[in-house]
């Protein structure tokens, strides 16, 4: 049998650490790299990236918003980028954030985790908030064809906190306090119940700004699933703190870093990755 995403992720980690570099060529970016913002400019930004990154971290997420935007060129663009950075070697999760229901998240679904598909990616991004239920045919797919996805979980945006941070209805009417957050970690994890290796293919999203507690989710929740973790870096949260803000399961945390990164320019590229990357294997193994 082939490896699971989850062990080929458990690999990545182990050799190449917890950093993921973010590729996320917003206008902003892409003018001071000295690049149009065009499809273009986008594809060459994220061909720079892809380089800079290979061999010095061992995953990528590129956000596909940024080449949404320029249509099908960018489409276009963002399947030569992320076809580049598999080839390389790297991770690739497709920051998407797809929800749906039925034969539209099966199209979803195809698009993204499907062997050979245009926009094919090791890992996509799923929302949740129209029923957990409602990826379980997407999360199947993506386990049977040696793939990951990470669902959002406990984001860092703070008007998140109000649905997230709910107490689900049918835990309330018997006396008990589930979280919407605990709850679908709960869920999504059922599809990781007989994997190979000591972590799952389907993992969550938790922002590493946010306070896990008041989520519901300690550690025994996230056992064995991977932890994909914005929020490092420009966002506020230190690569010294991964292990005091993670605990048990630090060691699952892809740590994703994008404009603290990016920002210094391509010239200064490889070192920034290499520099920040250090910094969280001396925070796991300090």
């Amino acid at each position: 049998m082939s490896e699971t995403f989850g062990q080929r992720l458990a690999a990545a980690l182990e050799t190449r650490g917890s950093l993921c570099v973010g590729i996320d060529p917003h206008a902003a970016l892409l003018s001071a790299w000295g690049l149009d913002a065009t499809p273009e400019g986008a594809r060459e930004f994220g061909l720079r990236v892809v380089e800079a990154a290979a061999e010095r971290v061992g995953i990528v997420k590129p956000q596909v918003a940024f080449y949404e935007r320029y249509g099908s060129k960018g489409f276009a663009a963002l399947e030569d980028v992320m076809a580049a950075a598999r080839a390389a070697g790297l991770i690739v999760i497709a920051d998407a954030k797809r929800g749906d229901i039925g034969t539209t998240m099966e199209g979803y679904a195809s698009a993204w985790l499907e062997p050979g598909a245009p926009l094919e990616a090791d890992a996509v991004t799923l929302t949740p908030y129209l029923g957990a239920d409602s990826l379980r045919a997407t999360l199947s797919f993506a386990v049977r064809h040696g793939k990951g996805a990470f669902v959002l979980t406990a984001t860092s945006n703070p008007e998140a906190r109000p649905v997230q941070s709910a107490i689900v209805d049918d835990a309330l009417a018997v006396g008990d306090h589930e979280y919407v957050a605990a709850r679908v970690a709960h869920d999504v994890n059922e599809a990781n119940i007989g994997a190979p290796g000591a972590l799952g293919s389907i993992g969550v999203v938790v922002g590493a700004t946010v306070d896990r507690a008041a989520f519901g989710l300690g550690d025994v929740t996230l056992a064995g699933m991977p932890i994909l973790a914005p929020g490092f870096g420009a966002q506020g949260a230190d690569p010294a703190d991964l292990r005091r803000l993670f605990g048990y399961v630090a060691k699952a945390v892809v740590a994703n870093e994008s404009r603290s990164v990016l920002a210094v320019g391509p010239a200064r590229l490889a070192d920034r990755i290499t520099a920040r990357a250090d910094l969280y294997r001396e925070a796991l193994n300090g």
